[in-house]
Parts: C-alpha cells; structure tokens; sequence
C-alpha cells in the first residue's frame, strides 16, 4: 500500500498543477516536442522544464532526445492509477448514499 500511495501522491501533486494538467491533455491526442508544448504558456524554458521534471518524475510522462529535440509522450499507466483511486473512492461513497437513503426510508416508515 505504500509504494502505491506515494505514487498516486506523486501523480495527484503533478495534476495539481494547470499548467502540467494541460501538458497532460495535450499530449493525450499525440507526442510533443518540449518546444511545442512550452509554446502556449509564454514561460521561460527553465520555468516550463521544470513542470516537465515534475510529469516525469510522477511517471505520467516520459521523454526522448534524438539529436537536439527532446520529445514528450503520454503515458496512460500512470492515469489509470489515478482514475482507479477515484472509481475505489466513488464506489465507497456510493455505498454510503445508498445506506443512508435506506435508512431514511425505513425512518420514514416507522413514523408513519
């Protein structure tokens, strides 16, 4: 359990981020140059390098250098883990409106 909550810490603390949630979802539709995704946030490349270490290091998304361009790609495993925590938790509280409705309806019962 350990390894897999600090790994969805290192996601969550990635995605808290709109400029990195933006990466994310442009490199949902295709790879990018670092170039190309810097473009739209008018930061300096330092700046935007370091939202990129932060993907990276969380494992959402990897990079390659092939002669000066350095290419980002999405990688969905990562997203999954997340998208699990939330079905896990969505369920849970699911359940729990479904108890509590019960409960109101036998309450509602007993009054009459």
């Amino acid at each position: 359990m350990g390894n897999y909550s600090s790994s969805l810490n290192d996601v969550f603390h990635a995605l808290a981020d709109p400029t990195r949630r933006s990466v994310i979802a442009r490199l949902g539709s295709s790879s990018a140059s670092i170039k190309e995704l810097a473009e739209p946030f008018g930061l300096g490349l330092p700046s935007f390098l370091k939202h990129i270490k932060v993907l990276e290091s969380s494992g959402l998304i990897t990079s390659e250098k092939i002669g000066r361009v350095r290419t980002c790609k999405l990688e969905p495993v990562k997203l999954a883990a997340a998208e699990k925590w939330f079905d896990e938790q969505r369920k849970a509280w699911e359940s729990r409106y479904e108890n509590l409705d019960n409960l109101l309806i036998n309450l509602k019962g007993e009054k009459r």
